[in-house]
């Protein structure tokens, strides 16, 4: 008689399963740990000290890679429109084009993949390695609550520093989109700089640095929850930092969608 447990029809359901069951779980976990977090600010308890270092972490030491990836991103973009739009005869329209791609999506999303790629994926790999070395149990032995000391802070930091990063990273890209622009198509810096106005509304502004902000809290939250749900030993600590930085990015792209089909549908 056939092995049943040993058909490639079996493994492979056993495979699904599993899958389905890991992701539930830490979607559980993620929410559970979410209104622990919540609950924590709603009584106003954290760790100041905490907060500062992790506002400075989230924002300044992101900045280097987030900036370059954000200006390579809008000279690549600005290289390509540019000269074909001025080929049109449309190049008052290229300051107004790249406002709109660099406010509405591009500068939110690209420094998103940054930060998940930096500050998301150290908080994941901290907060795990200190679950695997029963840090995070010293902690509850001595009265203090892990969640309000290691998570809180960082999702605080998360929220309010990332409109932030991407009000600079948008300056960053929409300046080297018009040098690029001038140097590839003539188009003059006060050309670009009018006809970015004409085409930028309020409306813009505000939605980016609200998605923005649910962009941060979010990266922080699932990163934290990764590493804080992590038993085992230094294999499952990479095991928690690459699903940290897989469900950050797939979560970033949801909120995008979301956002996209409530503001501009």
């Amino acid at each position: 008689m056939i092995n049943v447990k040993k058909t490639l029809f079996y493994q492979g359901i056993n495979l699904l399963w599993y899958e389905i069951k890991d992701f539930l779980i830490t979607l559980g976990n993620i929410g559970k740990d979410f209104v622990r977090v919540a609950k924590s600010l709603f009584v106003l308890k954290m760790d100041k000290g905490t907060l500062i270092e992790q506002c400075s972490r989230f924002s300044v030491d992101s900045l280097p890679i987030t900036l370059t990836i954000v200006a390579m991103t809008s000279i690549i973009i600005a290289m390509q429109i540019a000269p074909e739009l001025a080929k049109q005869g449309a190049g008052n329209y290229v300051g107004s084009l790249s406002a709109l791609v660099m406010v509405r999506e591009l500068s939110a999303i690209m420094s998103g993949f940054a930060i998940i790629s930096m500050i998301g994926s150290s908080y994941a790999s901290e907060i795990a390695s200190m679950a695997v070395t029963e840090q995070i149990s010293a902690m509850k032995v001595l009265h203090v609550d892990p969640v309000e000391y290691l998570i809180v802070p960082r999702f605080l930091a998360g929220t309010i520093m990332m409109p932030f990063v991407v009000i600079v990273s948008t300056f960053c890209g929409l300046a080297c989109a018009a040098i690029i622009s001038n140097l590839t198509a003539e188009i003059t810096y006060l050309n670009f700089i009018n006809s970015m106005w004409h085409g930028l509304f309020v409306k813009d502004i505000f939605v980016a640095l609200l998605k923005s902000s649910f962009f941060g809290g979010t990266i922080a939250i699932i990163s934290c929850s990764c590493g804080y749900s992590t038993r085992g030993g230094a294999l499952e600590v990479g095991t928690s930092t690459t699903k940290a930085v897989v469900w950050s990015f797939v979560a970033i792209a949801i909120w995008d969608y979301i956002f996209a089909s409530i503001f501009y549908l």
